[in-house]
């Protein structure tokens, strides 16, 4: 049986690691990439991505080249984390009649957003036949669809609140750029008010797939202002050399308000240093505790949940999907995933 044929759009550093994960995979074959920096552009995905091999595929920054050549079923979409920005992208390749998972965290639940633009990739989608799902570790599993599962087994439900913590120092270097490790106090406000620092972004989308799952009337999201995580004392972390008042990392959260009160808190933390958990308090009946200690892994999670709904994807209904749309999300190990591409798919 032919193996599913998977183009990837944008080799950065999480297109990258999922990249070289789906060469290791039995029943899957990249036959195309795809990449605006020049740096990439007409070298072998191997050689970018440093596995001591060529592959034989070329990066290109010409989509409908790519695309022309590559005969693929799916598109692994990993460029930027807003949906106006990779509008045109999507739409690109809906219209080639590819399928599409991407990272994009606006588009894990585009719709509170992006209304306007998630209904016409919905219909685009529905008029060729074709699913697209924005999904990874967070937006799309911690704090929307893991907690999604766990009020199944509630009678009533009065409140949720969701905490992530991440330990800044063992993420890659760009993540801690994007929370402002070692920068003053006011370096970050600065960094802050120019947009430089955007913290986290997809704890909106995350209460509001939470609140639709729920069939909760969402009136409101208050995203608060990122607050940074300031040292007390002077710390050393690999190549960081923190003075007393430099910032660590962030500290967000945002509130979703159903019938006038709370329903909904989400908290992100991520700062060098930091006690990792991701901890889900459901207050109802019965109330839930569920906490997993040290968090899990956003890159690790991220590149493993968007290789494990491939299948899911490929036998999914046509259309703009969320994680609550879909099956149970599972690890996938057969053989092959073509088998999921002859289902047929409902219009």
């Amino acid at each position: 049986m032919s193996p599913v044929n998977v183009v990837i759009y944008g080799v950065g550093e999480i297109g990258g690691a999922i990249a070289k994960f789906l060469l290791e995979k039995p029943g899957v074959s990249i036959t195309g990439a795809v990449d605006i920096d020049k740096s990439k552009v007409g070298k072998d995905l191997g050689e970018i991505l440093n596995i001591g091999y060529k592959t034989g595929i070329k990066i290109s920054s010409n989509i409908d080249a790519v695309l022309s050549d590559a005969k693929a079923d799916i598109a692994i979409h990993a460029t930027t984390s807003y949906l106006r920005d990779v509008y045109p992208q999507i739409c690109e390749l809906v219209k080639w009649n590819l399928n599409v998972i991407s990272t994009c965290e606006e588009l894990s639940y585009p719709y509170i957003s992006e209304p306007e633009l998630a209904s016409k990739l919905d219909k685009l989608a529905k008029k060729h036949s074709v699913a697209i799902l924005g999904t990874g570790i967070n937006p799309g599993f911690i704090m929307d669809t893991l907690v999604i599962a766990l009020t199944s087994v509630c009678q009533k439900i009065d409140k949720i609140n969701v905490v992530r913590v991440v330990d800044a120092s063992k993420r890659r270097l760009s993540f801690q750029r994007k929370i402002g490790v070692g920068l003053t106090l006011k370096e970050f406000e600065r960094a802050v008010t120019s947009q430089n620092i955007t913290g986290h972004i997809g704890l909106k989308q995350s209460i509001a797939m939470i609140a639709s799952a729920l069939s909760w009337n969402l009136q409101e999201v208050q995203v608060k202002p990122i607050e940074p995580v300031i040292s007390a004392t002077p710390i050393e972390f690999g190549d960081y050399q923190i003075l007393r008042g430099q910032v660590l990392g962030i500290k967000q959260q945002a509130i979703g308000v159903i019938n006038g009160k709370e329903s909904i808190r989400l908290e992100f933390q991520a700062y060098l240093g930091a006690e990792e958990y991701d901890a889900i308090t459901i207050h109802g009946v019965p109330e839930l505790r569920q906490k997993i200690q040290p968090c899990i892994h956003g890159d690790i999670g991220t590149v493993a949940i968007i290789t494990n709904f491939i299948p899911k994807i490929l036998s999914a209904p046509a259309g703009l999907l969320t994680m609550k749309d879909l099956p149970l999300p599972s690890a996938f190990f057969g053989e092959t995933f073509r088998q999921f591409k002859s289902l047929k798919r409902k219009r």
